[in-house]
């Protein structure tokens, strides 16, 4: 077969949903070389490097000036040019025009967030969501959602058919995998001025993943708990609302931004987890919680919120807390701190756990949606 991907986000998107095509295309590739890969991508960056795999760039002039249709819409005479059997929209679109072409096609939904809680993002940016998700549910030939509440909100959001849906979880970096010891996490915490101890919290800072819950938490266990924070995350109004938070409760030295000091990079951000009490992941939803799996390959005790996608992700590694319980929090981290068994027992579930989610077993999960589509 010859499969095309959307490779945009694998080039451009240094987060979540760059990493999980640079990882799914990267598995597909060493895991099934008996097939074609092709990366169709607007532009190419030192982000991504795939050896082996063409890249497919806009020819015309005119497309080279419009990246963004190009991608939408004028990419499926590329795709016909290159003969390419099944195209991949890794992020919730296909291009406008692929019905009819001769070209196969599946689309991966992560989730449906901005459905839920339209209020958190700007009303023209729902608006192109909803064009270009509810567009790809109805006409690729495949929908993968990345979790069991995704699929779920497939259906409930845009009535897709439940058998065209696929649940194919992701994976994460396997560097996540990879223990190291001691003195090379402690080299970290030197480079990066980290304390000994310390939470970690990972992902943007906007309403819904609740970061003012957890610095909230922190101030009713002050005194008796003063382990810091560390942020590696950006945000804006949200933030500033955190901030101020922090500031009016004499917090303000207890949370350490990462992101305002020099960038970290992805080769280090094992070591971050590693080095950390606990993940702290108290979100109010989300598709997937690609940290939580992060966290549980590094070894690294989770504490996550009941319902939504975490109890996928989270199995029975994690510390399950109502995210809107100030009590609920602040006690999970009082458990991670005072109970080493405790630790100790997360830590072997966790490992356990993230063994349903290897690169290897989600690319060949993937794998499978692509030859039943091509028989």
């Amino acid at each position: 077969m010859k499969i095309g991907f959307d490779a945009k986000r694998a080039f451009q998107n240094d987060t979540g949903l760059g990493n999980y095509s640079r990882t799914l295309i990267s598995s597909l590739a060493a895991g099934f070389p008996e097939h074609q890969y092709f990366l169709f991508a607007p532009k190419q960056t030192d982000m991504y490097n795939a050896p082996g795999i063409p890249v497919i760039l806009p020819g015309k002039a005119w497309h080279r000036w419009f990246k963004s249709a190009w991608r939408s819409r004028y990419v499926v005479k590329d795709l016909q040019r290159y003969g390419i059997d099944l195209y991949h929209g890794l992020s919730h679109e296909i291009p406008f025009g692929i019905p009819g072409s001769g070209v196969k096609s599946v689309v991966t939904m992560h989730d449906l967030i901005f459905e839920r809680y339209p209020r958190q993002y700007n009303p023209i940016d729902v608006l192109t969501y909803r064009r270009k998700a509810r567009y790809a549910c109805e006409k690729a030939d495949k929908v993968v959602a990345i979790s069991e509440q995704t699929r779920q909100d497939l259906i409930t959001y845009y009535h897709t058919d439940p058998d065209k849906i696929e649940v194919v979880y992701q994976s994460c970096d396997p560097a996540f995998a990879v223990p190291h010891t001691g003195a090379e996490i402690e080299e970290f915490r030197s480079r990066y001025h980290l304390p000994e101890q310390y939470f970690l919290y990972v992902g943007s800072v906007i309403e819904r993943k609740n970061l003012l819950g957890i610095v909230t938490a922190m101030n009713t266990l002050k005194g008796a708990m003063n382990v810091p924070l560390v942020v590696l995350g950006n945000g804006s109004s949200y933030k500033k609302q955190v901030k101020e938070y922090l500031a009016a409760n004499g917090l303000s030295q207890q949370v350490i931004w990462l992101n305002e000091q020099e960038r970290l990079p992805n080769s280090a951000l094992p070591l971050l987890y590693q080095g950390a009490a606990a993940l702290l992941y108290p979100s109010v939803f989300e598709g997937f919680g690609i940290p939580i799996l992060e966290a549980l390959w590094s070894g690294t005790p989770v504490i996550t919120s009941h319902g939504s996608c975490f109890g996928e992700t989270g199995g029975d590694a994690a510390l399950y807390v109502d995210p809107l319980s100030i009590t609920d929090i602040a006690g999970a981290m009082r458990r991670i701190l005072a109970e080493p068994s405790l630790v100790e027992d997360m830590r072997r579930k966790g490992w356990i756990h993230a063994r349903r989610f290897t690169p290897e077993q989600c690319a060949a999960d993937m794998m499978k949606v692509y030859v039943d589509l091509d028989k």
